[in-house]
């Protein structure tokens, strides 16, 4: 009797050894896909100057940082040129193991659709450009909504009239901020007019100290400005005693004298979203544009020069912005040529911001031709 359960017991072993084989390896299968699941996306970060220039790039590396903070490990490499160095860089991020990488500069669209041609199991999303690809995005902040403030402010506090504007090059998204900062301070101050002086670079603390200086000399008293690193206009403007408004960062302790306001950035809530609709797979092809209401670009600190009535008219107004009961480019509207750029009933879609290419009355200057 023995014997035979022995028997039996020894011939259920044999018959369930490759049953327990089978659990065995679905278990370290499965094991092994879990691990690999938790491993948590890994996003890289392109930027064209150094995260400390107080500016664009320092606001940019400020949404990483978010994102380092909510667990998302991340790259970032700066001062990487416009050029074939960017591809170089790209391919890099990739074999650290980004999957999804942001492209901080407008001139970096051309190194991303070809390395992302080559990856299309990498997500790229590149700033301030319109065309698209099926792992390319493209977004881009409506920064001209809170110059638009600013520029009411301008328009307000200036005595001379004569407003200055510095600006790196003559690409829709700056031309963009030119043309809505004037447009504020027009609209409560039709005598105003703005001087736009280009500098040819993202970031040249020489030409911005002479700009500023220049257009003093030509009796502006507010300056305005667009260049990545802005540390050199605000204290340039202070030396001279000038009003100053910023762009990108609010940096009013650069200028406590003559600080007025400014336009400032929040990509980290943004660059969440991304990440989050990459994880889940939910994430598209397209241009997004976050605005005045998401609280991506918005208006930066008063400075102490600013009266208490220009600040309360200024939130009236930002209420109106948010709303869409002001819309900054509205039609009727001509350009400073008195060519119609947007006709009646009409307000410019994505598609004609991202290739506007004119100054409305009241802009100074000259305007490259691409």
């Amino acid at each position: 009797m023995h014997k035979t359960i022995g028997k039996f017991a020894a011939i259920l072993t044999l018959a369930l050894v490759p049953t327990f084989i089978l659990i065995a390896l679905a278990c370290t299968t499965f094991c092994a896909e879990a691990k690999q699941g938790d491993v948590p996306l890994k996003v890289g970060f392109l930027a064209v100057g150094p995260v400390t220039d107080w500016g664009w790039n320092y606001e940019h590396n400020q949404g990483r940082l978010f994102l380092e903070k909510q667990g998302i490990p991340t790259t970032m490499a700066e001062r990487i040129p416009e050029s074939a160095e960017a591809e170089r860089v790209l391919e890099k991020m990739i074999a650290q193991g980004n999957k999804l990488i942001f492209a901080t500069s407008y001139g970096y669209l051309e190194p991303v659709l070809k390395v992302a041609l080559r990856h299309p199991d990498v997500t790229f999303m590149q700033v301030n450009r319109f065309q698209t690809a099926k792992n390319v995005g493209t977004y881009l902040q409506l920064q001209y909504q809170p110059m638009y403030l600013a520029g009411i402010v301008a328009g307000r506090m200036t005595k001379s009239n004569k407003l200055g504007f510095i600006a790196a090059h003559p690409v829709p998204p700056l031309l963009q901020t030119i043309n809505a900062f004037t447009l504020g301070a027009r609209s409560v101050n039709p005598e105003v007019k703005t001087q736009v002086v280009w500098t040819n670079s993202w970031s040249d603390q020489v030409l911005e100290a002479e700009a500023v200086r220049g257009l003093s000399e030509n009796g502006a008293d507010v300056i305005a400005h667009a260049q990545d690193n802005q540390t050199t206009i605000l204290k340039t403007c202070e030396d001279l005693n000038m009003y100053s408004v910023g762009f990108y960062a609010d940096a009013h302790e650069l200028a406590p004298r003559g600080w007025l306001t400014g336009a400032c950035l929040d990509w980290g809530p943004f660059y969440l979203k991304m990440v989050n609709s990459v994880k889940n797979h939910s994430w598209m092809p397209g241009t997004f544009m976050p605005g005045i209401e998401s609280g991506c670009a918005r208006l930066s600190t008063f400075g102490k020069a600013v009266p208490t009535a220009v600040r309360e008219e200024i939130a009236s107004k930002q209420q109106l912005l948010k709303s869409g009961k002001v819309v900054v480019f509205e039609g009727p509207m001509k350009d400073r040529d008195g060519k119609e750029r947007i006709p009646s009933g009409h307000n410019l879609d994505i598609k004609e911001l991202a290739e506007m290419n004119w100054f409305v009355p009241g802009v100074q200057g000259t305007l490259p031709k691409k």
